[in-house]
């Protein structure tokens, strides 16, 4: 029997790719969104040999609560890995109650039906370092949480909430938390796909407050790979860092992405104001992760280099979609 997932937020660009991952591992997977597939330029699965195993149904977190949780219970899956979050720092100060009705009361209601489902293995949450706020040096899976922008206290209320369902209901949740995670099918708002389109099209990027805030990119087939272990390896009530030890500030990636496109730095940059609640730095420990067997394989050029051929094989379908977020309640 080939092993069954249940993916929440598929159509996300990590729920995407790790359902690319699965159906190469031989599993059998659905996936779950709360809007229709996107166009298929963001969904690498579509091209996989084994997409016969995959089935998408479209399911709103906060609507369709007692549809999904009838799907678990008839699909009994091994793992539910769930990627769904109202996501993006800066916007969710203009409308904070939605990212506490989705990322605060919608998890909760999902997860007090999860935890009743003997069938489930393991129920793997993907948080985000945000949880920690601006950090100094490696930050452990174990850094107390300080989060500075409602995104960030959204998120840490949930798994503060998960932690208090494991120890009271010994329900079998991991965490991962992935650093700043890029690579083919990115959302074109995001950082790398941005700076790459916005310097082809010959649009001037925005960086905010100069770019000096340092991060460290890991490639989503990395973290693909990581969740896997994860999923299967990983000891219940635990998080799980998954990030490369390699640190680098915006600015200087923004800088390296114009020197591979050959145009002068300050030729595609703005230099804006920074926004409120962004963190300086968040730098992980990865330790725990790396003892499950997982290290990061793929080199940032490499990625980058990667993730340019997507933009420019794609660029007239690409040039054709919304380049900004867009916010859905």
């Amino acid at each position: 029997m080939a092993e069954k997932v249940v993916v929440i937020g598929s159509n996300s660009f990590s729920g995407a790719h790790f359902v690319t991952h699965l159906l190469g591992e031989g599993s059998q997977v659905i996936g779950t969104s709360r809007s229709e597939e996107p166009n298929p330029v963001f969904l690498p699965y579509k091209k996989s040999k084994n997409l016969g195993a995959f089935e998408f149904v479209k399911a709103d977190l906060n609507q369709d609560l007692p549809r999904l949780s009838a799907l678990l219970n008839e699909f009994k899956p091994d793992y539910v890995v769930n990627f769904a979050a109202q996501s993006m720092v800066a916007e969710s100060w203009q409308n904070p109650e939605h990212w506490f009705q989705t990322n605060v009361v919608g998890q909760v209601k999902l997860h007090d039906q999860l935890r009743k489902m003997s069938f489930l293995k393991k129920y793997v949450h993907i948080s985000t370092p945000e949880v920690y706020g601006s950090c100094e040096g490696n930050v452990t899976e174990d850094a107390v949480f300080n989060p500075s922008t409602p995104y960030a206290v959204s998120r840490a209320a949930a798994d503060l909430s998960l932690i208090s369902f494991f120890k009271n209901y010994s329900f079998p949740v991991v965490f991962t938390r992935a650093a700043n995670v890029y690579g083919p099918g990115q959302q074109l708002y995001r950082i790398i796909p941005r700076t790459i389109l916005f310097a082809l099209l010959g649009k001037k990027l925005q960086l905010h407050g100069g770019g000096t805030s340092v991060r460290s990119f890991i490639h989503i087939k990395d973290v693909s790979e990581g969740t896997a272990k994860i999923m299967r390896a990983g000891k219940p009530g635990e998080a799980y860092h998954l990030s490369t030890e390699r640190q680098i500030s915006i600015r200087n990636l923004v800088e390296t992405i114009t020197g591979m496109l050959n145009i002068a730095f300050n030729d595609a940059v703005e230099i804006v104001g920074d926004r409120p609640g962004k963190d300086a730095a968040y730098l992980l420990d990865s330790r725990r992760a790396n003892g499950l067997g997982w290290k990061p394989s793929i080199g940032l050029e490499a990625g980058l280099e990667e993730t340019l051929k997507w933009v420019r094989d794609n660029i007239e379908t690409i040039r054709t979609l919304p380049m900004n977020y867009e916010h859905k309640v």
